[in-house]
């Protein structure tokens, strides 16, 4: 389930909710039952590791095989 972030417009309480996508969103504080606005939040992955950039297809050059080998014969087609 999707943790949300909201913020009271009266006392500026922050606070956060885990819900359902299908759940409604919250709108009343917890704390002085004022009215609350869902805030716009970092998301929850990242991503980590060198990956396929890092493997050799970021020098900008292409398949250096020939033609008639296709990428079959390419050392970047070798690392996969």
């Amino acid at each position: 389930m999707p943790l949300y972030e909201y913020q009271c417009q009266e006392c500026g309480h922050q606070f956060e909710a885990r819900q359902k996508f299908s759940d409604a969103p919250i709108d009343t504080c917890p704390k002085c039952s004022g009215a609350v606005k869902k805030l716009i939040s970092q998301g929850g992955f990242a991503l980590k590791g060198g990956g396929w950039y890092d493997q050799g297809y970021n020098n900008g050059g292409g398949c250096s095989a020939p033609k008639s080998e296709g990428c079959g014969g390419c050392p970047k087609a070798a690392n996969s």
